[in-house]
């Protein structure tokens, strides 16, 4: 073991060694910064480059990419409220806040220094961890990992807000939602209206993009300002390491929990970054400033998010069973330059092994640096009229949700579920809740139903079940010692209380019709099939129907009666223009890009849209449109990535960037 650590450490230092990793975490660097991209499509575009090359130098590019995109997707989660992958959602709660406050250098330098700190704790783990893990990740079998799903939701009373029922039934959607698509015991397609797209289920990255990124961007044009309202960027990143270093003990314990996590095959980054949030806000004595700009809920996720990416290697190198989807690529990764990842890894190539986690832990180093020092200088973006750079925006996130499936139905899927998210906003619905539902749905029904398979219903009974239930149980514990006293607690007693609450009825009603729509569908398919929508919706609907009540009867007094036109930050202003105005301009866009392709639309978007709304002269509107169309251009030429075609480009054969 010794002589393995010995000769690893020679590879590592090594200068080819080094310039290869610093290459691969500048291709990570520019596909993290770009939302919706993710792991997955950086290390796919990665691969065909590995043809040819020394193993050890193909490993240091793959895990110098794998080891930035869970920290330079951070960029675009802080300051514009979008998550830049499936595992940085959780941080937009807190840091989008920071950056509006203007304090978005010290959000973006506690998140890469959280970052740093997770990924060098993953890395000192895996080190000790690997020799013995075996035996270890063996114990879990789909009993465990089904009640890992149950210690998932249990997060969802701690990010309720004042108000549980919407919580538990924001959760019950996303759980519906995710049950869309075929069926994992029987493949019966549910609620899918034999649509071949819906047949696959909705995907987590257009979902993400639609809750978080839709309501934001609408908000932010209303406002008329800039994302931050003070051209102060703060203390800068040198408090946000500060910060980080006076939560250290918290850091560490959220890293310990993205290792465990990612160590698990199935669950990966798509929850690890939500368990965390929900831990930091369990135990922390105050949790009142969480959601409105507390520096935990960025350093929890983001020292967790990292610290998997070392868990999720345990998996892939011992059993090559991946842990994540982006691990899966890694494996084909591994495979393509003559790896075979298994047991051997830890009997005859120990040595190549240490190469690839002591790499890990070196990427976040240079990675996190990197982010460090150019940290600053992009949060000013936060300090530009938002008017200017929302049609970017609107640009980026159509193009990330087209690149889930390539398919059109991406872009109508952003906007329908977009609709949901702003709507979740406006009435005070946890929109994380929705969001963690949606990524367990899959796994949780998929577990039970294999376990049940397995173990009958004796596996209720398993030690490792039992102890995950107990953790569940103080999780729960811990959730609702800070939770609201009672169903009728008023949000903010201090702001105005909304007369009419018509609007959330109505919105009420529509969650009603939605799980009773399950509930039809689901008794119309065999047992298998339906037993878990329809066990959904039948506990839901009642919950629904209470809340339906309370809203139609008008009873102000209620916590459910929040309207953000009456409490937001639009309250009392005149002249702002209202949700179905902006929501014409984003119907508007996707309708152009299903008739002219998306090259077209976006250009027209851009011109016509800072014509009516921007101050600008034609100069200046030219010069962002040739900077706009001609960065996302210049990406998808780069990356080999499609852009939507519509009927225009069915019709007729002409050349790129039109076709």
């Amino acid at each position: 073991m010794i002589e393995s650590m010995i000769s690893a450490f020679a590879e590592i230092t090594s200068g080819a060694h080094l310039l290869y990793l610093f290459g691969g975490v500048i291709m990570g660097l520019v596909v993290g910064i770009f939302p919706g991209l993710g792991g997955i499509v950086g290390l796919s575009l990665l691969l065909p480059f590995l043809y040819g090359m020394d193993p050890t130098s193909a490993l240091a590019m793959l895990i110098g990419l794998v080891a930035i995109i869970p920290t330079s997707d951070t960029f675009t989660s802080v300051l514009m409220g979008i998550p830049g992958s499936s595992a940085s959602q959780a941080t937009v709660l807190d840091g989008f806040p920071l950056a509006k406050k203007g304090e978005a250098a010290r959000a973006l330098g506690a998140a890469f220094s959280a970052s740093l700190y997770g990924g060098v704790i993953g890395a000192i783990v895996l080190t000790f961890f690997i020799v013995v893990a075996r035996p270890v990740i063996l114990l879990f079998t789909s009993a465990e990992l089904f009640m890992l799903t149950i210690l998932g939701l249990s997060m969802v009373g701690v990010l309720a807000g004042n108000c549980l029922s919407k919580g538990l039934l924001a959760c019950g959607l996303g759980l519906m939602f995710g049950a869309l698509g075929g069926a994992p015991a029987t493949g019966e397609f549910r609620m899918s209206f034999d649509n071949a797209y819906l047949g696959d289920g909705l995907p987590l990255v257009v979902v993400g993009l639609a809750m978080f990124a839709v309501p934001e961007i609408i908000d932010l044009l209303r406002s008329g300002g800039a994302i931050s309202k003070s051209a102060k960027l703060g203390s800068g990143w040198t408090q946000g390491f500060k910060d980080m270093w006076a939560y250290r003990w918290l850091c560490t314990r959220c890293a310990g929990i993205g290792c465990i996590i990612g160590a698990l095959p199935g669950l990966g980054g798509s929850v690890v970054d939500w368990i965390a949030y929900g831990h930091v806000k369990q135990t922390a004595k105050d949790s009142s400033q969480f959601g409105k700009g507390d520096i935990r809920g960025v350093l929890a996720p983001e020292s967790a998010n990292n610290a998997k990416e070392g868990g999720g290697l345990i998996p892939t190198l011992l059993f090559a069973i991946p842990g994540s989807g982006s691990m899966a690529v890694f494996l084909g990764g591994m495979e393509l330059i003559g790896l075979e990842p298994g047991p051997s890894m830890v009997d005859g190539k120990l040595n190549l092994t240490y190469v690839i986690i002591w790499s890990l832990a070196l990427a976040n180093v240079i990675g996190a640096g990197c982010c460090l020092l150019i940290s600053k200088n992009v949060a000013r973006l936060t300090t530009i009229k938002y008017v200017y750079l929302a049609p970017f925006m609107v640009m980026v996130i159509c193009f990330a949700a087209f690149q889930a499936t390539r398919d059109l139905g991406d872009l109508l899927v952003l906007f329908a579920v977009g609709l949901v998210g702003i709507m979740f906003k406006r009435f005070g619905w946890p929109r994380p809740a929705f969001l963690i539902g949606f990524v367990l749905a899959d796994n949780s029904e998929t577990y039970l139903y294999q376990a049940v398979q397995f173990y009958d219903w004796g596996f209720l009974l398993r030690p490792g079940v039992i102890i995950i239930f107990v953790l569940t149980v103080i999780s729960i514990w811990f959730g609702a010692r800070n939770a609201p006293t009672g169903e009728t607690e008023m949000a903010n007693e201090n702001k105005p209380k909304p007369t009419n609450m018509k609007p959330q009825a109505y919105f009420a009603a529509f969650v009603v019709f939605l799980f009773t729509w399950g509930l039809i569908d689901g008794v119309q398919h065999s047992f298998l099939g339906a037993v878990y929508p329809v066990g959904i919706c039948l506990v839901m609907l009642p919950i629904a129907m209470r809340l339906f009540y309370v809203t139609a009867k008008n009873r102000t007094e209620h916590a459910a009666n929040y309207d953000y036109e009456v409490e937001g930050d639009h309250a009392g202003q005149e002249g702002v223009p209202g949700l179905v105005y902006y929501l014409t301009w984003l119907a508007g866009f996707i309708a152009a890009v299903m008739l002219v392709g998306f090259w077209l639309a976006i250009t027209g978007f851009f011109l016509i849209f800072l014509r009516v709304h921007s101050d600008a002269g034609w100069t200046r509107i030219v010069t962002m449109i040739t900077c706009g169309v001609g960065f996302i251009t210049g990406l998808s030429w780069i990356m080999a990535l499609n852009f939507p075609g519509g009927l225009l480009q069915y019709y007729f054969k002409l050349p790129w960037p039109l076709s």
